[in-house]
């Protein structure tokens, strides 16, 4: 699960991205991204986060990126683990949401929802909004997967 980073390719640079796990009771925040062909996943459920700007820690940079994304201010952040390949890095951090849905404002993606552990495991899950099923980012779901073993 924790790797090193590695970077084959030294003309690309290797992206840091710090990720939250959000959890309220027994679920998962997770946003559907936009169906944009330019970024990473386009359409897929991912966790809320992004990338980390120059100077920040991952954990500066997760808070800056949840009050960007949906304007939520998480205080007791937990890093469980990184995630790294030949492009990136994900910094991965734990936090309980504290606060209803209704409580947050959407402001990146077309859609928020509580996961239950059923949709990580199938891969899919419903978006009201839109109302269609659309798939997990295949390393959200291996990082949702690995945190369940953990958390058992």
């Amino acid at each position: 699960m924790i790797s090193s980073p590695i970077n084959s390719n030294l003309n690309e640079p290797h992206a840091v991205v710090a990720l939250a796990i959000l959890q309220q009771d027994g679920q998962f925040l997770m946003q559907l991204r936009d169906d944009f062909p330019h970024i990473v996943y386009p359409g897929h459920w991912s966790f809320f986060g992004g990338h980390l700007e120059l100077g920040e820690t991952p954990a500066e940079g997760l808070q800056r990126e949840l009050i960007e994304e949906i304007n939520y201010r998480v205080d007791n952040l937990t890093k469980i683990c990184s995630y790294s390949d030949e492009t990136v890095t994900r910094h991965i951090f734990y936090a309980p949401l504290t606060v209803a849905l209704t409580e947050l404002t959407l402001l990146e993606g077309q859609d928020l929802a509580l996961l239950t552990v059923e949709d990580i495991q199938q891969g899919y899950a419903y978006s009201n909004k839109i109302q269609q099923s659309r798939p997990l980012g295949t390393i959200h779901q291996q990082i949702l997967l690995d945190f369940l073993k953990l958390a058992l």
